[in-house]
């Protein structure tokens, strides 16, 4: 056999295995990576046609990107964690992540997690995922086989997650206490994550301050960029300065005094090339730690974006031309040929068998997918039947929807609820066996469809944070500033519990810039509490990966106003995980921040609405004092959910007592406390605004003889479930809601909580009345402050008026 790259791979294959690998074996193991490639090619042909053709609703498929995934997977180890985006199929299919039929259960969005595992049909295709906590909710062990983290659609939003995952590594390889008791997560850090991005996603800026934060932070951080020339329609040379990634980036390149990352480039085509260079960066990260970018280029797209238009729109005939030349199957099997690996017969061979793997793949997708629903279908033909051959006076009626409905060759759910709510509108006045069945039958699929598509918004597991026993604080004498409360309690939970890490912009050597945590990094290290670079999306890219790998990370977003920085992540990631993994994975990440009553455009403390709007599926906390933050705390480290903490700003100097079970107290979430009892009206509100309500009653109310009823919702995500406002309102007949948000935020949404939701309109005696801030951001100062935000005399005023009605 002649000297060729053959033959450097044969060497290193050895050297890797660290036993001697005959030709024999090494022609085998590149033809089976051929086989693969094949295969995964034609399920993205087929997928574009299953879409055309109507079966599925949208494709986007990894087409072009084959040989590298294949040489990537080849060097990812049990433990090591995928965190990557939608055009990696093959590297799910080499790994044994996924298959080629769950990629098809998952074109079809087939509802069923045991066909479709990753996301249970919720997210479209080339959406991955491996299912990383068992029924009950509790951890499986991550380090018996290759994971995956769940992909979302945003670019370069995988980013982060990646970040925070590779961090944990660092942790468990440095930090002592994480020795013992972690076994599920980790073989002593040695688990590198394999982070995937398209070219044109690194113009996005959770690209960059991911890579400047990873070479910072020196974690085990395997960048690939799929670099196929275009994002989208748009060029390369539209969107990257100098038309390279790789040299965009050459300033951060590695040398021994300064650090940074290691950056690699390889031709997508290229085989053994790629074999070879992946091999040697992916040992070099789990040894040393540096992370690595693989810029992988000349990578084609055969089939263009996505299913949604063709690339010929905008390829020129040359680009087209080059594509089909540079395919890296074909130039993998030119490989094969010239090297005498196979010849043309036998390679034509394993080319129709894995073409037909892949379509007698898809055809059992496809039946799994659609017998559950033709079954649905017939019964409720049975049931509908029966009325009209009882002689139900719109039998006809009934008949022509039963035939539309059977005739329909690819029915889906929907098909089956309209058809079975159109019948039984028709038979309101019809109350028989045949018409109590239907109704049945209809209830059951309600039932059934609202597990399948709605399930999974928060944990279902026994570490609901709901579920989480009351402890009720035991108050002392003494009494402490509120930021020294937070210290003493912070100081008694790191001694405690090993899992726990705090980070942000000046939280450690300073110990926040609240003195929550002063002089606590001294004492439980650097890694335990740790200062981070002003980079607000991967501080919580950070702790959504270290909660994904079993740690309990308390991320600090230093002012509220700068949590829009971090928002993407929460709101597409944190947010939506167990929902999008129906139930797969969880993150119970901490986000600690601090807000309410500030001064200032940028300092103002209280976009409540925007948060609301854009995190469900997490908690939103909102104590009014230190003590009930720590409860809260306390709470949400019994379970297994993710949460935003907002402590209020200017409370950190006022004096509080202190409870005697500091770390044991809980404060139940979405269960308001009457912190003031009166009989005339409700006020409902949270945080740093009840002192300024306290301020309205002290000075004007109480005086005039009016009895107010003082609410906290302490929580806005979940809120008032057991209706603590409606009962104070059955015996007021009055209510406000304030707070300092602007107007159509969070008061309207308590406003609609109450009063519509939970009923409470049936009580009123006068029109509820919401009291926020105004439409602009507040002006500097404290007369910025006053004119801008509720103060006690706009309370005051407001009351009279309602109570006056």
């Amino acid at each position: 056999m002649p000297q060729t790259k053959l033959n450097i791979m044969l060497k290193e294959a050895a050297a890797t295995n660290h036993q001697k690998i005959s030709f024999e074996d090494l022609k085998r193991e590149v033809l089976a990576d051929y086989r693969m490639a094949v295969a995964s090619r034609e399920a993205s042909l087929i997928g574009r046609k299953e879409v055309l053709t109507g079966k599925a609703k949208f494709g986007i498929f990894g087409d072009g990107k084959e040989l590298a995934q294949i040489a990537a997977a080849k060097y990812m180890q049990p433990g090591d964690i995928r965190s990557g985006y939608y055009r990696d199929q093959t590297l799910m299919f080499a790994t044994g992540m996924s298959d080629i039929e769950k990629f098809f259960s998952q074109l079809y969005a087939n509802p069923d997690v045991q066909e479709e595992p990753s996301t249970g049909g919720r997210m479209m295709n080339g959406h991955y995922g491996t299912r990383w906590i068992d029924e009950n909710g509790d951890w499986k062990d991550l380090t018996k086989a290759p994971q995956s983290s769940s992909d979302i659609s945003p670019t370069a939003g995988q980013m982060v997650r990646a970040l925070g995952m590779a961090y944990a590594s660092k942790l468990y390889r440095n930090v002592p206490e994480l020795k013992n008791g972690f076994e599920k997560f980790t073989r002593n850090g040695d688990e590198v994550i394999f982070c995937t991005i398209g070219d044109a996603s690194t113009s996005e800026g959770l690209f960059w301050e991911t890579i400047n934060a990873a070479g910072v932070l020196r974690v085990p951080l395997a960048v690939f960029v799929w670099d196929d020339g275009y994002g989208i329609s748009v060029p390369r040379r539209y969107q990257t300065t100098k038309n390279s990634i790789s040299q965009a980036l050459s300033g951060m390149q590695w040398d021994e005094e300064t650090g940074g990352v290691h950056i690699e480039t390889i031709k997508g085509w290229d085989y053994a090339d790629l074999m070879s260079r992946i091999q040697k960066g992916i040992a070099r990260i789990r040894e040393t730690h540096v992370p690595t970018i693989f810029h992988i280029q000349e990578v084609t797209q055969p089939q263009g974006h996505s299913t949604s238009g063709s690339h010929e729109r905008y390829k020129s005939k040359d680009r087209l031309q080059f594509e089909k030349e540079m395919d890296c199957i074909v130039k993998m099997r030119e490989f094969i040929v010239s090297n005498e690996i196979a010849d043309e017969d036998t390679l034509t061979q394993l080319e129709e068998g894995a073409k037909q793997e892949a379509r007698e793949a898809k055809q059992r997708a496809w039946e799994k997918f659609i017998t559950p629903i033709r079954a649905q279908v017939q019964q409720a033909a049975t049931l509908c039947n029966q009325i009209v051959m009882q002689g139900h006076p719109s039998g006809q009626d009934i008949a022509a929807m039963v035939q539309k409905l059977t005739a329909i060759k690819e029915p889906i759910r929907k098909d089956v609820m309209q058809t079975l709510y159109r019948v039984i509108a028709l038979c309101r006045d019809t109350n028989n066996e045949a018409t109590r069945a239907l109704r049945n039958f209809y209830t059951a699929l309600q039932e059934e469809n609202n597990h399948k598509f709605s399930a999974f918004q928060q944990s279902e597991s026994a570490y609901n944070a709901l579920k989480v026993q009351e402890v009720k604080p035991v108050f002392t004498e003494a009494t402490l500033n509120g930021y020294e409360i937070l210290n003493q309690y912070f100081d008694q939970l790191f001694a405690a519990n090993p899992a726990v890490f705090a980070f942000g912009e000046d939280v450690g050597k300073i110990g926040d810039v609240n003195q929550g945590f002063a002089g606590l990094q001294e004492k439980y290290g650097e890694l335990r509490i740790s200062d981070t670079g002003i980079r607000e999306a991967t501080i919580v890219g950070q702790g959504l990966g270290m909660a994904l790998r079993g740690l309990r990370p308390i991320a600090e977003i230093q002012y509220l106003d700068y949590l829009l920085y971090g928002l993407q992540p929460l709101s597409d990631d944190v947010a939506t995980l167990q929902y999008r993994t129906a139930g797969g994975q969880k993150c119970p990440l901490i986000i600690r921040t601090r807000g309410h009553r500030l001064e200032g455009i940028w300092h103002s403390g209280s976009p409540m609405g925007m948060i609301l709007n854009s995190i469900r599926g997490m908690y939103l906390c909102v104590p009014r004092d230190m003590v009930q933050a720590a409860g809260m705390y306390n709470t949400l480290l019994q379970s297994d959910e993710p949460a935003i903490v907002i402590e209020c700003l200017n409370g950190y100097r006022l004096k509080e007592r202190v409870p005697s079970n500091l770390s044991e107290f809980t404060v139940p979430l979405g269960i308001p406390e009457v912190i003031a009892e009166g009989s005339d009206i409700t006020i409902v509100s949270y945080g740093s605004t009840l002192r300024v309500i306290q301020e309205a009653i002290d000075n004007y109310l109480a005086p005039a003889g009016i009895s107010c009823e003082v609410v906290d919702v302490r929580t806005l995500l979940p809120f008032d479930l057991n209706q603590v406002i409606l009962e104070s309102l059955k015996k007021t007949s009055r209510v406000i809601f304030i707070d300092e948000d602007v107007p159509g935020g969070a008061t309207a949404y308590m406003y609609q909580q109450v009063i519509e939701i939970q009923g409470g309109y049936r009580y009123l005696d006068a029109t509820p009345r919401t009291l926020s801030a105004k439409a602009h951001r507040p002006a500097y100062a404290t007369d910025g402050d006053y004119f801008s935000k509720p103060n006690a005399e706009q309370i005051a005023d407001a009351v009279f008026e309602v109570v006056s009605e």
